[in-house]
């Protein structure tokens, strides 16, 4: 995440996590640290796991005081070790013991659901089939989780509502059909959008291809059926799987085929990795 994504996307919401914890001050830290007093702390690996988030870590300190020196000794993406130093922070104590935990937060968060990725696409290597997240990210975190998935492997399905279409089973019902659905979507939305339809059996498949759908979600069927639904939608659209597609149950569904396998729990149930800020002391 480079400085100029960082200032256009990611300042504002850091500044929200730094007011949600600071809402008026640090009353612990300024207890005991009246004024300034240069210092450094260490950013030690307490698991093994991937490491990413390290540029929104460093913008959490340069944001409550520019002059924050953080160093590094990895970036984003890598495999990092139990009682790793994974880098060192230098500046104002106050300011290192203010920015601490919302910094950690970030960093934990964002390697977790790095090192939860990666897991799961080792297990696709090899195959043709692309690993995806979803919307189902926490609110106010979806940047910084969703480019955590890149980080390890993942790619990015659509960022919002206004990225692309996908006509879920409520569309569907909204609409009358799944081919209603399909032509208003066709007829709303500019051409140079894919439509994607949710479809939880077989018939539902065939109406949507002869709509003209472009990309096929097949929703929680079961495995003979969605390998029924590769075949069919050969040369005619895009696959993708979706439904409670965990590291525990993807094993199953790397042999049917699909181009495309989504998962929620990348986002919404991945660990955090353990972090710390340590040897705080003056310099």
């Amino acid at each position: 995440m480079n400085n100029i994504s960082m200032k256009l996307n990611a300042d504002d919401l850091i500044m929200l996590a730094l007011k949600e914890d600071i809402t008026s001050e640090d009353i612990t830290t300024n207890s005991v640290m009246k004024e300034y007093q240069l210092g450094e702390v260490e950013l030690i690996c307490k698991e093994d796991g991937v490491i990413a988030g390290l540029d929104v870590f460093k913008r959490v300190f340069e944001l409550l005081d520019e002059k924050t020196e953080v160093i590094f000794n990895c970036i984003d993406g890598d495999q990092v070790k139990n009682g790793q130093k994974l880098g060192v922070v230098r500046g104002d104590i106050r300011v290192l013991l203010s920015g601490e935990r919302t910094a950690l937060n970030y960093l934990q968060r964002m390697s977790g659901i790095a090192t939860y990725t990666r897991s799961i696409a080792k297990m696709l290597e090899g195959t043709k089939t692309k690993l995806l997240d979803t919307r189902k990210t926490t609110p106010g975190m979806r940047l910084f989780e969703k480019y955590a998935v890149k980080v390890g492997g993942g790619y990015n399905h659509r960022y919002n509502l206004s990225d692309g279409i996908l006509l879920k089973d409520n569309h569907i019902g909204a609409a009358g059909g799944v081919e209603k659905a399909i032509m208003m979507a066709k007829e709303y939305a500019p051409f140079v959008r894919k439509i994607e339809v949710e479809v939880e059996n077989l018939d539902m498949l065939r109406e949507a291809l002869n709509a003209g759908a472009d990309i096929i979600m097949l929703d929680n069927m079961s495995v003979s059926d969605m390998e029924k639904a590769v075949a069919m939608c050969a040369g005619k659209a895009e696959t993708e799987c979706s439904g409670n597609v965990t590291r525990e149950n993807v094993a199953k569904l790397t042999g049917i085929g699909v181009d495309y396998i989504s998962s929620g729990a990348l986002t919404h149930s991945a660990p955090i990795l353990d972090l710390s800020l340590k040897n705080l002391h003056s310099v």
